[in-house]
């Protein structure tokens, strides 16, 4: 599947919902964070996204886009979410996180992309010269990965417990 602008809004769209009917009603048990940055839990995913849409796609987008002297993105801080989610309900970063992506897509759409702006370059710090439509590609594939990695955080709660089923459930990784 070659990348759209549209395409990829229609899943960055979804993630906040996603996210949200996945946690939504569950005890702190599930989802409350360990405090532990190698170890995050679900909370911890919220906040990290929520600092992802503050610093990252749209701020990293704009820098591209504007081809000043310097293309260079600040360095994003991965674990920021320990310190600036601490002491706030899961349901608020749920909103926030919603609201902020809401905001962020207009902006994305609003910019109505072409071909040409999609291949112009900014500098990843680690990862050097990167494309405006690879940075949005990796906005998606982001969004999808942390899904997968709370699904994860889920599943494994209940590894123990099933038993030999656990054969079965790809979910749970190799024991």
């Amino acid at each position: 599947m070659k990348f759209e602008v549209q395409k990829a809004v229609e899943v960055l769209r979804q993630t906040p919902y996603t996210i949200g009917r996945m946690l939504d009603g569950l005890s702190d048990e599930w989802t409350a964070s360990s405090g532990d940055p190698e170890n995050w839990e679900p909370y911890d995913i919220v906040g990290h996204l929520i600092h992802g849409e503050e610093t990252d796609w749209i701020p990293r987008a704009e820098i591209i886009l504007a081809q000043g002297e310097n293309r260079t993105f600040v360095p994003f801080d991965r674990v920021a979410q320990f310190q600036r989610s601490k002491g706030r309900s899961r349901d608020d970063l749920l909103t926030e996180f919603a609201y902020l992506r809401n905001v962020n897509l207009e902006t994305l759409v609003r910019w109505q992309l072409t071909p040409e702006q999609l291949a112009l370059e900014g500098v990843h710090p680690e990862l050097g010269e990167v494309t405006l439509e690879q940075l949005l590609a990796s906005w998606v594939v982001h969004d999808l990965n942390h899904i997968s990695q709370i699904a994860r955080k889920l599943a494994v709660k209940y590894a123990d417990d099933v038993g030999p089923w656990r054969a079965y459930l790809s979910v749970l990784g190799e024991k």
